[in-house]
């Protein structure tokens, strides 16, 4: 039933125009100083520092430290992936030039899901994603629970809170979804806390559509506090994100 149900969707709408709910743009433009690119090994601790104070803003020295080197050393040794699949970290900086003008490295070169090219111009992390197609939270398929091919998975969504309602958000998954594109993925699907409106209204102004889990279906969701409740949410990356 978990395929069958996954199925459908992709199936139901692959076609015609997306019933989502229409884009209302609640954010300002984001400022043209902000380049949402790859992560690299040099975004690392502000990638930690961001993901610690969105998630665990409660957390205060020397807890909050300690919780960044660990997210730090998890990013750079834990981002080992099956055969096949892909992991990105994207990074919103400010500061940073669009053409990257001195870079050094090469892009074959990576450390966890981190670019291994540095800049002298590598401007200031405001906001973080991670997309990958590992699937570890998506329902497997079939009796034999295979891993699901061609959706990727946004998680991690991010961004620092003074820079916050400037579009960052926006700007973040629809380079994510431009990523899942070049891998050839015909969608992109997320959790989203039940207790954030605020994310699931940015999410369905983007396309996103939230999906029913069946009754008694056990479909995984993201490790956090045994409390938190969360919508799964799809979107079909050849279907526009507003009513026709």
């Amino acid at each position: 039933m978990e395929s069958g149900f996954i199925s459908f969707f992709l199936a139901r709408h692959s076609t015609g125009a997306c019933r989502a709910t229409q884009v209302v743009d609640l954010f300002p433009t984001v400022s043209p100083e902000i380049v949402v690119r790859e992560a690299r090994l040099e975004d690392c601790w502000e990638v930690a520092e961001t993901h610690c104070s969105s998630f665990f803003p409660e957390y205060s020295f020397p807890l909050d430290f300690v919780l960044r080197v660990d997210r730090l050393v998890g990013m750079l040794s834990g981002f080992s992936i099956p055969p096949g699949c892909r992991r990105t970290c994207l990074v919103a900086v400010i500061g940073g030039s669009v053409g990257d003008t001195f870079l050094f490295g090469t892009e074959d070169f990576k450390i966890g899901g981190f670019d291994g090219k540095f800049s002298l111009n590598k401007g200031y992390v405001t906001g973080i994603l991670t997309i990958d197609t590992v699937a570890d939270f998506l329902p497997r398929k079939g009796p034999l629970r295979q891993r699901r091919t061609g959706i990727a998975y946004i998680s991690n969504v991010a961004v620092r809170e003074r820079f916050r309602r400037k579009g960052i958000a926006k700007r973040l998954i629809a380079k994510a979804e431009a990523q899942a594109k070049s891998w050839g993925c015909r969608a992109v699907a997320l959790h989203c806390d039940l207790n954030n409106p605020g994310a699931t209204k940015l999410y369905k102004d983007q396309g996103f559509r939230c999906i029913n889990v069946p009754e008694g279906a056990n479909w995984p969701q993201p490790k956090t506090a045994p409390n938190v409740k969360f919508n799964f949410m799809m979107k079909l990356l050849n279907t526009p994100s507003t009513t026709a």
